[in-house]
């Protein structure tokens, strides 16, 4: 292994580790304002939404494929259909509709 190679791993080792550690080190015997651990709880939500979403729009040659299928799994989980109902329909309720587009 080359020099330059291990540099760069032990270097993204430390970029990953530092935001990891700092705010174990400073907010370990503070208390987090209950308005902010709100918005931080809800933090991987938006970060699902933000990668899972233009695939949605590209997934197929016309967008109003994605937004269906987006618009099926939403209607399933709202009904309180479990996620496993929800991937599933999409899926099936698409593949029956794939024709129409």
């Amino acid at each position: 292994m080359s020099t330059e190679l291990l540099l760069i791993i032990v270097g993204m080792a430390i970029v990953t580790y530092i935001p990891r550690v700092l705010p174990l080190v400073f907010l370990n015997a503070k208390k987090i304002p209950s308005r902010l651990e709100g918005v931080l709880k809800n933090v991987p939500y938006a970060a699902l939404g933000a990668l899972i979403f233009p695939g949605v729009l590209f997934v197929h040659e016309n967008i109003f494929f994605g937004l269906t299928g987006v618009i099926i799994a939403f209607t399933i989980s709202f009904l309180g259909g479990n996620l496993i109902f929800v991937v599933i329909g999409s899926i099936l309720i698409l593949t029956v509709l794939t024709p129409l587009f």
